[in-house]
């Protein structure tokens, strides 16, 4: 039986800000494929060409990494992974000693270090104890170098891990002496010290790095104007197909009727969209992005759901309804949890279908169990609402780090993946990986840092904010500053 909303419940609604995009994406749906095909008619021959180049460095170490990188940074790498991956993989056995001696400056040493960890070779910070003195001190010659060496050990040092206090020096130093000279550079270089400064290429949104760098690498007077040219190409190749899918995501948010039957949740289809197209840009995963931008722009909705609208008999509902995983299971839900279900059901059943066709199937059940786990958690923080529960911060971050949305999507993206991913790699998520739990609680708690105020104007429960300022009598802008330190 379809059951109407009680219109005597109190529901915390928001009034969202509107979707500034509504109007402008529907436009690209009209977009054939020629403009992609005929993009890659260019790049073809381009292509070729830039991997000749490639091979060809391969003489000289230094200059072939040092390749690599700017296919890194002008976004065109993805198209030579294979050969890349083998390059520094065979300098890394055979030369691990590549940068360590006096020969290499300060720019190409941070050049090669973080293109080795940036491809997951564990190279040493050691490389970098040359450029200090014998009393620990680094020398006057490093403090004193120009704005491009500066800058890659600014980048390089972004890539420390716990425990490397040369690096975290070298960050320290780095950034202070960046800040110096921005306001003394040209235009073009201060626009490159200042990216840097917001935004550091491990941070960075892959595309916009890459048109950022295209900008960059066109004013310098070393540039190579047949790499140049693929860039350029490759870029709008790529924009091409990434206009395609937002319209095809702003499709699905019209043809679900969202909007009119679910008027309390944000319309962020496009924010989603942007978010997994930073996870990977590529066009072999154009099918994916749109199934992992629909499951994300459902977990949003759900979302706003647990926590603004559903009463808690509601949604008890409506995850029993869903662990049943039974479309007949709808008929007994609310009219507004009957949309999301029917939706969520509906885009599941394209994921077994696209799994198939990967012979990744095997992983749909885990992102099922994946997907009911995180309504379950959100399930659990309206009852700590309902309830007025404070929860301790260790009990919080327990049953909150799951909502962070991690565990499906990561979940998802693996069946994506065949060819890097398989059984193996479904098994190693479901076993809850440290990495996974350091993951969902970074995820979790730079969310709450952005949103408390926001969310603590309504009835909502609590965020690690308040609970970390109640474990330790400490004022909000003593724990902000806290939780800030430990991310």
């Amino acid at each position: 039986m379809a059951g109407k909303e009680d219109s005597d419940v109190l529901r915390p609604v928001v009034a969202f800000s509107k979707n500034i995009w509504r109007e402008q994406f529907p436009s690209f749906a009209s977009m054939d494929d020629s403009v992609f095909d005929s993009l890659t008619k260019e790049i073809d021959p381009l292509k070729e060409k830039v991997k000749e180049m490639l091979m060809a460095s391969t003489a000289d170490p230094i200059e072939n990494v040092k390749l690599i990188d700017t296919l890194l940074r002008l976004g065109v790498s993805y198209h030579f992974d294979n050969h890349i991956e083998k390059h520094l993989k065979s300098i890394f056995d055979s030369q691990q000693n590549l940068v360590a001696g006096n020969d290499h400056d300060l720019n190409t040493t941070s050049i090669v270090f973080r293109v080795f960890r940036q491809h997951g070779f564990k190279m040493s910070c050691g490389v970098f104890d040359k450029f200090k003195e014998s009393d620990g001190k680094w020398k006057e010659s490093v403090i004193e170098e120009d704005v491009g060496g500066m800058l890659s050990l600014y980048e390089a040092a972004n890539l420390r891990v716990d425990g490397e206090s040369i690096l975290e020096e070298a960050l320290a130093f780095s950034k202070a002496k960046l800040k110096c000279v921005v306001s003394k550079s040209n235009p073009l270089v201060a626009k490159q010290i200042m990216n840097a400064l917001d935004q550091p290429l491990n941070k960075c949104p892959p595309r916009l790095a890459a048109r950022n760098f295209i900008s960059f690498y066109e004013e310098q007077d070393s540039r190579n104007d047949t790499l140049l040219m693929f860039a350029k190409l490759d870029f709008n190749r790529l924009q091409a197909i990434h206009k395609k899918e937002i319209s095809h995501v702003a499709r699905f948010w019209k043809d679900c009727n969202f909007s009119s039957e679910l008027c309390y949740a944000r319309e962020r289809y496009v924010e989603v969209y942007t978010w997994i197209n930073i996870m990977n840009s590529e066009p072999r995963y154009t099918r994916w992005r749109l199934l992992l931008t629909e499951t994300l722009t459902l977990i949003s909705i759900l979302d706003d759901t647990f926590d603004a609208y559903g009463t808690p008999q509601e949604l008890q509902r409506f995850i029993n309804a869903l662990k049943r995983w039974e479309i007949g299971g709808v008929d007994e839900l609310q009219d507004y949890t009957k949309i999301i279900c029917k939706a969520v059901f509906e885009v599941f059943d394209e994921i077994e279908e696209e799994a198939k066709k990967e012979g990744s199937s095997y992983g749909v059940p885990y992102a099922k169990d994946a997907f009911i786990g995180l309504i379950n958690n959100y399930h659990a923080e309206v009852k700590w609402c309902h309830d007025g529960y404070v929860p301790t911060f260790d009990d919080y971050i327990n049953v909150a780090m799951k909502t962070s949305t991690f565990d499906p999507m990561l979940a998802i993206s693996f069946l994506g993946m065949k060819t890097i991913s398989g059984l193996e790699a479904i098994q190693w998520l479901q076993s809850q990986p440290k990495i996974m739990t350091a993951a969902n609680i970074i995820g979790r708690v730079m969310n709450d840092i952005v949103s408390h105020e926001f969310e603590q104007l309504r009835e909502h429960c609590p965020s690690s904010v308040e609970c970390y300022m109640k474990k330790h009598y400490l004022s909000k802008n003593d724990a902000l500053k806290e939780l800030e330190k430990k991310l």
